[in-house]
């Protein structure tokens, strides 16, 4: 007993002291799409170009070896909790001109929040609403030299938390924000010893952009803006065995919400408060490097085993600090990449206890445009 209470004591005591992790408008933006991410500890700045780059790092289609591809992701939300919430992704791209050096591409994800009951003031059920939020991107990338490329893309969210209150009249509306991604990938083919690897390096700029406005923009909310680093390692273990080592570090470009804790009186909470709302999402981004800089880094290290392009097997770890969310889990995954479809799937085990998302599947299903002109014997 005594144990357990000071355990209490403890937990209790991080939160009142240091715990407060950052908050954002349209969470969603920041849920990983695809199965193959995922398996590998939600990781992507700077693994081979796939189908789903533009979530990790839209430069990387320049250098994609088809020429288009197009997937469905599918993710079940929250699974342990509910059974109505659900992330859908869908992606592509083409690759554009000539000299295999460009390529456009675009996604629309839609999340939905389930059904929600709405009750009057006596607690008694009046309506239903089913809340959801939706972005639409498109991006353009080039190689800049045979080693470097970047990429650039455009995107609209959509974010409907409305509701009706039928005591009041009260109607709000959904929130409208535009954002955009800025991102790099170099990669190069080192020999060491007999071998030729790989070696790339890549990073994401995402979500810089305006402030959601709820509540008639009363209540105006930061998006998940987020600078991803990352580098992949791939070297070969025999003939047509490969094994790639990835790390990617996040860094939230949100400055984080104060705290009435840390404030002697409630008017100097207020005034700290109205200021953190009236900050531009440009200057939020700057002092997000001065607000516990080293507590605010997520990590995320993986592995890739493929044999011949075809089948593959994932793992990885996700990890972030106790005082900025918690979030601490391993990621499964395998994939069989045929000549015209691909299919992904990958398993979260959550190392943190009681956490929401232990058990979390993704679902991913692609297609290779190359390998649909070959089926058809088209050149």
């Amino acid at each position: 007993m005594l144990a357990t209470a000071l355990t209490a004591w403890a937990q209790d005591d991080i939160k009142n002291s240091e715990f407060n992790p950052v908050t954002t408008g349209v969470t969603s933006l920041a849920i990983t799409p695809d199965a193959r991410g995922a398996s590998m500890g939600d990781l992507g700045a700077a693994t081979e170009p796939d189908v789903n780059s533009q979530f990790w790092n839209p430069s990387k289609y320049a250098f994609a070896f088809s020429q288009a591809g197009v997937s469905l992701s599918y993710t079940p939300w929250l699974r342990k909790i509910v059974n109505d919430i659900y992330l859908a992704n869908l992606t592509g791209y083409y690759k554009i001109g000539s000299s295999d050096n460009q390529a456009v591409s675009a996604s629309l994800r839609y999340f939905s929040l389930g059904e929600v009951m709405a009750t009057d003031g006596e607690g008694a059920m009046v309506s239903t609403i089913n809340p959801f939020e939706m972005a639409v991107d498109l991006g353009y990338s080039r190689k800049l030299s045979e080693k470097f490329s970047m990429g650039v893309v455009l995107r609209y969210i959509y974010s409907d938390l409305g509701y009706s209150d039928m005591n009041t009249g009260e109607q709000t509306s959904g929130a409208s924000a535009f954002s955009a991604d800025l991102s790099g990938y170099y990669t190069t083919y080192p020999i060491i010893g007999r071998n030729e690897c790989q070696w790339s390096l890549g990073f994401n700029v995402s979500n810089i952009g305006s402030k959601v406005s709820y509540n008639k923009g009363n209540d105006p909310a930061y998006l998940p803006a987020n600078l991803r680093l990352g580098t992949a390692f791939t070297f070969p273990l025999a003939e047509y065995n490969n094994l790639t080592l990835s790390l990617d570090a996040n860094k939230m470009l949100v400055p984080a919400k104060p705290r009435l804790a840390d404030y002697e009186d409630a008017l100097a909470y207020d005034d700290a408060l109205q200021e953190w709302k009236d900050k531009s999402s440009i200057s939020g981004i700057f002092d997000s490097f001065s607000d516990n800089f080293a507590k605010r880094i997520t990590y995320s290290v993986g592995a890739e085993y493929a044999y011949d392009h075809k089948f593959f097997l994932r793992g990885g770890y996700y990890y972030e600090s106790k005082f900025a969310g918690n979030r601490q889990y391993f990621g499964l995954g395998a994939g069989f990449q045929l000549q015209v479809i691909g299919i992904d799937a990958s398993y979260m085990i959550a190392t943190a206890q009681n956490s929401p998302l232990d058990q979390t599947l993704r679902f991913t299903l692609s297609f290779d445009m190359d390998g649909i002109k070959n089926l058809f014997g088209r050149n």
